[in-house]
């Protein structure tokens, strides 16, 4: 199979897309007065599961530039992280282990990081394709920000997000050509991504 290369359109689409998220979120966030700073948690020990090829060759792009050595070292991580949520897993628990590229309470590659990772923590909404709305209430720390003011709680400043999933979705779309749909669907975290690799193009469902 053929490796997953992105060109410079996508890639620079993909950036343009990650700075919007980052602007909305900073919006909604200045409004509640929310920051990370000073939280006692950590958002990388969340088990989050990723959905696109365009973002799977872009986190492994920023990898690439990584030292061997560095590399060596995380791959050992993602390893033991997949150990330890399949260990959850079997429990029937989820699992709360820290992403491998978390180092000292930072991420290795900050830059590259997925949608899921920029958009987690402030309240947020989405409307799905087929008329649902869903409703994020953002982390805990946001939630007691929300909380101490019951007369705003209702009114709360919220992330739409239906637009900015949209775009992805283009994206994807447009990586294999308008033809997505032929093509299987995955669901990864980044240690997974990290230890499996560069994506590759997988083999349509027709011909298969």
């Amino acid at each position: 199979m053929k490796e997953i290369v992105l060109s410079d359109t996508l890639q620079k689409r993909l950036i343009r897309l990650y700075q919007e998220m980052e602007t909305e979120y900073d919006r909604v966030a200045s409004l509640l007065n929310f920051s990370c700073t000073g939280c006692p948690d950590n958002c990388c020990d969340s088990y989050f599961e990723h959905h696109t090829y365009v973002e799977w060759a872009y986190l492994r792009q920023g990898f690439s530039k990584l030292s061997t050595e560095k590399q060596q070292k995380i791959l050992q991580r993602a390893k033991s992280y997949l150990k330890e949520c399949n260990e959850s897993l079997s429990r029937g628990q989820r699992p709360q282990v820290m992403c491998p590229l978390n180092e000292e309470g930072l991420c290795t590659l900050y830059p590259y990081r997925l949608l899921v990772c920029r958009t987690h923590g402030v309240p947020a909404s989405m409307t799905r394709p087929d008329g649902k709305k869903l409703v994020f209430p953002g982390c805990f720390r946001c939630q007691e920000l929300v909380a101490l003011d019951h007369s705003n709680k209702k009114a709360a400043p919220c992330m739409e997000r239906t637009p900015l999933f949209r775009q992805m979705a283009l994206l994807e779309n447009d990586l294999f050509a308008g033809k997505r749909h032929l093509y299987s669907k995955i669901k990864l975290t980044i240690a997974q991504m990290l230890v499996e690799g560069p994506p590759s193009i997988p083999v349509p469902h027709c011909e298969r």
